[in-house]
C-alpha cells in the first residue's frame, strides 16, 4: 500500500485500474482470436459472430492491481482475502471460459469464494435492519448462511443477466457509482477505493464491450462472476456500516432494501426466470431466451437501446428507495415486488401483442 493523500489515492486507484483493463483487452482479443476462445452464435445466444470472451483476465488485473497497491491492509483487513476471494472467482471463471464446466463445479468455486469473504475476512451480516423483523442476528451460523445465499445470489444473477453488449457492466457501473458514492460522503474512504477499482476496470471493458470494432469483447464468466462477488462485498459492507451511523445524515433507513433496490434487475429477473424454467420441468441453470432482455429484443430494441432503458429503470428504483426508505419496510417491499411485476407483464403483452400483429 503506498501512504497518499486519500483523494488522490482514489484518483489514482481509478485511472489505474482504468488504465490496466483498457490496455490489456487488444492483446487478450489477439490472443483469443489465435487459440479460439469465442462464444460462437447459437439459438441462446444474442449476437451473430464469433466474439472472444475472455474480457475478465482485464477486469480482473485492472482491479487487483489498483485496489492491491491503494487500498490498505491495515486500514480495510478483509482486503487480501477480497483478492484471494477474485483469485479464486477468476480461476473458476476462465477455466469456464475456456472450456465449459458443470453448473455444479461452478457452484462449488462460488461458495469457496464466498466462505473466503465470510469466514477469514470476516465479511458477512450482522443486521437486518429490521427486515422480516430481523435485527441482529442471535447465531452466527445463521449469519453466515445468509451472508452465503446473497453472495451466490448476487454472483449468479450478474452471471445470468450478461446476456446482451454492454448490460452486465452498466449495472455494475450504476451499481458501484451509488455505494462508492455513499462510501466517500460516509467518510469510509479505503471502502470507496474499493469501488474506484471496479469503476475504473468496468469503464474500461465497456469501451470495447459496446464497440462493433475489431477489439470487440464479452467480459465471459471470468469477468460476470467476478463482478457478482465484487458488487456483493460493496453490499455486504454498505449494510454493516449504516448500522453504526444512525442519526447521521448518512444513515440509510433501510439499507437491505436500498441494496436490493441497487441490483434488483438482475435478482430479480434471475428469480424470474428460474420460476420459469422449473414451472417447465427443466434445471433452473439451463439457457433460454426469457431474460428481460430478451424480451426487449424481440420487441425490436437494439442492444445499446435495451440496455440504456433497463439502466434508467434500474436508477428510477434506486430513487424509489431512497426516497421512501423511512416508510413502512414491508410496504416499501411490497412496492418494489408489484412494480417488478407489472414490468414482467407489460414486456410480456407487448411480444403478445407484437406476434397477433405479424398474423
Amino acid at each position: 500500500m503506498v501512504n497518499i493523500v486519500p483523494e488522490i489515492a482514489l484518483y489514482l486507484t481509478l485511472v489505474v485500474s482504468f488504465i490496466v483493463t483498457y490496455m490489456l483487452i487488444p492483446s487478450i482479443v489477439g490472443l483469443a482470436r489465435n487459440k479460439k476462445f469465442f462464444d460462437a452464435p447459437s439459438h441462446r445466444r444474442s449476437h451473430v459472430s464469433q466474439i472472444p470472451t475472455l474480457g475478465g483476465v482485464a477486469i480482473f488485473a485492472g482491479f487487483t492491481l489498483s485496489a492491491g497497491s491503494f487500498v490498505s491492509h491495515n486500514y480495510l483487513p478483509p482486503m487480501q482475502y477480497i483478492l484471494v476471494a477474485c483469485i479464486v472467482m477468476f480461476l473458476v471463471g476462465l477455466k469456464d471460459d475456456i472450456q465449459a464446466i458443470a453448473p455444479f463445479k461452478k457452484l462449488i468455486g462460488q461458495i469457496i469464494a464466498a466462505l473466503v469473504l465470510i469466514i477469514p475476512g470476516n465479511l458477512y451480516f450482522s443486521s437486518l435492519h429490521g427486515f422480516l423483523g430481523i435485527y441482529d442476528f442471535n447465531s452466527h451460523i445463521v449469519s453466515l448462511f445468509i451472508t452465503l445465499f446473497v453472495i451466490i445470489a448476487i454472483i449468479n444473477s450478474i452471471n445470468l443477466v450478461d446476456g446482451i453488449d454492454g448490460l452486465a457492466s452498466s449495472i455494475g457501473i450504476l451499481a458501484t457509482i451509488f455505494f462508492g458514492a455513499w462510501f466517500y460522503i460516509s467518510g469510509n474512504i479505503e471502502y470507496c477505493l474499493i469501488s474506484a477499482a471496479v469503476l475504473g476496470a468496468l469503464l474500461g471493458f465497456f469501451r470495447f464491450n459496446v464497440s462493433n470494432g475489431k477489439f470487440k469483447i464479452f467480459m465471459g464468466d471470468t469477468g460476470s462472476m467476478l463482478l457478482g462477488l465484487l458488487l456483493s462485498v460493496q453490499v455486504i459492507m454498505f449494510n454493516e456500516l449504516n448500522i453504526n451511523i444512525e442519526n447521521t445524515v448518512f444513515h440509510i433507513g433501510a439499507a437491505p432494501a436500498v441494496s436490493f433496490a441497487v441490483l434488483i434487475i438482475p435478482l430479480f429477473d434471475t428469480t424470474r426466470v428460474f420460476i420459469i424454467r422449473m414451472s417447465r420441468g427443466r434445471s433452473p441453470f439451463s439457457a433460454d431466451k426469457n431474460h428481460l432482455h430478451h424480451c426487449m429484443l424481440k420487441l425490436g430494441f437494439t442492444h445499446v437501446q435495451a440496455t440504456l432503458l433497463i439502466v434508467l429503470v434500474n436508477i428510477c428504483f434506486i430513487a424509489i428507495a431512497l426516497l421512501l426508505q423511512n416508510q413502512n419496510i414491508s410496504i416499501f417491499w411490497l412496492m418494489l415486488i408489484i412494480t417488478c411485476i407489472a414490468t414482467t407483464l407489460s414486456l410480456t403483452l407487448e411480444q403478445l401483442v407484437k406476434r397477433m400483429g405479424k398474423k
